[in-house]
């Protein structure tokens, strides 16, 4: 069977499902090992990273399975669910490639506020660091937070701290170049995956019946 047959779109669908299983089962094992040696006590990041794995899993599973037995129904759910993930996927990749230093410092800011008080905390201890950045409007809000910064270089030495949003923008611009390069390659394998669903669903079997209708 020549490549571009129905046997090798159905092996080409099943390999690409089991990289998405792999990859959701890597993302529910990250998120519970972050949470068990304590490096995140957030629990709705974790929670986060854990639905976002289930779900890559969930629609792996549908993949799998509708290219296992041909099912024209799920393999439709699966195609077209991938499609909305790839177009939500991509402009996410593209939004952190084109950001620039001052909407990385709104993203921080924002992000910073809504963060519970223990994910703030680990942060601090984390990158050694204490509040998000010196400059605020609230003078007696931030005198607070750096009193109350866990960090050990507020402990030890308290005019060495750096503001975390410093520290976060240092590296903001390779982690979101890579976290927009990454995002980027992977939405490319979902519309890879949607091509072939496509091709896959409308192939005949040539082990079933002639007659019968796709």
């Amino acid at each position: 069977m020549v490549c571009g047959g129905f046997t090798c779109s159905k092996n080409a669908l099943c390999s690409l499902n089991v990289v998405y299983m792999l990859v959701g089962l890597l993302l529910i094992g990250v998120a519970a090992w972050g949470k068990g040696f304590g490096l995140v006590s957030s629990i709705h990041i974790i929670g986060g990273v854990i639905a976002v794995g289930v779900f890559l899993l969930l629609i792996a599973i549908v993949g799998l399975v509708g290219a296992m037995h041909h099912h024209q129904v799920m393999l439709f759910f699966y195609m077209v669910i991938l499609f909305i993930v790839f177009l939500f996927q991509f402009g996410v990749s593209c939004s952190c490639l084109a950001m620039n230093r001052a909407q990385q410092e709104g993203l921080l800011n924002s992000t910073w506020g809504m963060l519970e008080i223990n994910t703030k905390n680990d942060l601090e201890s984390q990158l050694n660091c204490c509040g998000l950045f010196n400059v605020t409007g609230n003078r007696e809000q931030f005198d607070q937070d750096w009193n109350d910064c866990p960090a050990l270089c507020a402990k030890t030495k308290p005019n060495s701290c750096y503001s975390c949003g410093d520290m976060m923008l240092h590296h903001a611009s390779e982690a979101l170049k890579i976290l927009g390069g990454v995002g980027l390659f992977f939405s490319f394998t979902e519309i890879l995956g949607v091509w072939l669903a496509v091709r896959y669903r409308n192939q005949k079997d040539p082990r079933a019946n002639p007659s019968a209708f796709l």
